[in-house]
């Protein structure tokens, strides 16, 4: 077999070992709280040659590697409520597909401000509320329970074929905020959810013939090492360290949009002038 024809220039032996390294712990993080793809995408469009369409595409099916492993993992030893994971993965589905519609139609850069202000809010909603996701305390019940948790899905669904970066945090953090989960059952509930907005931007992906093959199944095999270690960390260690890992991710993500911002948006504005 022709490995080139699996690994296109700029994927030598030395790149897929950081590459993998990378994976590893972007599916423990990922695992954990959600916001892998920080770790994962902005190394593969750092690869010589490679088009940030195949980055993402890539991206996608190492990270679909490492929640399927997650989610089983948690099912496994949480027993999450599937009668609310799975409706809410469905509607999460259709709204990853709607997502990457809408991406096709808008910048994405109209909505990163956006993102960053509701990013600062839930940081700080979450630090001035220590108690919040200490223990499971349901907002709602019946009918208006599942209502609210297909609305989640599709709201959440849609950022992730739109934007992409911190949607299992933001699963995590809705789970916890609006329903009444702690921190360890959302992100049980967050990583089955997560399975279905990946594989509805990798089925689109594959359509368009982005996807890296040879990279993304080495990273995939890596990220679910790195989910398996994950999600069996956050098992052990409970839902504090979850919240704790949850507050440092959220972190991240308000920096790297936040430079964003800055550098796309602010910076060119002010130089305009």
């Amino acid at each position: 077999m022709d490995l080139s024809a699996l690994f296109p220039a700029g994927f030598g032996w030395e790149t897929m070992l950081v590459l993998a390294l990378v994976a590893l712990a972007a599916g423990w993080v990922d695992a954990v709280v959600g916001g892998g793809g920080l770790l994962q995408l902005p190394a593969l469009l750092l690869v010589p040659g490679i088009a940030p369409v195949q980055a993402l595409a890539t991206n996608k099916l190492a990270s679909i590697c490492g929640t399927t492993t997650s989610a089983v993992t948690y099912y496994r030893r949480v027993r999450p409520d599937l009668r609310t994971a799975l409706p809410m993965a469905g509607s999460a589905l259709a709204g990853s597909a709607g997502g990457a519609a809408l991406a096709t139609l808008l910048p994405a850069a109209v909505f990163t401000p956006i993102i960053l202000v509701a990013l600062v809010v839930v940081a700080v909603f979450t630090v001035a509320r220590p108690a919040m996701g200490a223990r499971t305390r349901l907002r709602f019940t019946g009918r208006r329970h599942y209502g609210s948790a297909v609305g989640i899905g599709a709201v959440i669904g849609a950022y992730d074929g739109l934007l992409g970066p911190g949607t299992g945090s933001f699963l995590v953090i809705a789970l916890v905020g609006v329903l009444g989960y702690n921190f360890l059952e959302a992100s049980a509930k967050a990583k089955i959810v997560n399975v279905a907005t990946n594989l509805g931007a990798l089925a689109l992906f594959v359509s368009h013939g982005a996807v890296l093959w040879g990279p993304g199944l080495v990273l995939g095999v890596a990220n679910m090492a790195g989910g398996y270690l994950g999600s069996r960390t956050a098992i052990a260690r409970g839902t504090g360290f979850v919240r704790a890992a949850f507050l440092v991710v959220v972190a991240a993500l308000i920096a790297r949009l936040g430079y964003d911002v800055v550098t796309r948006d602010l910076l060119p504005f002010l130089a305009g002038r």
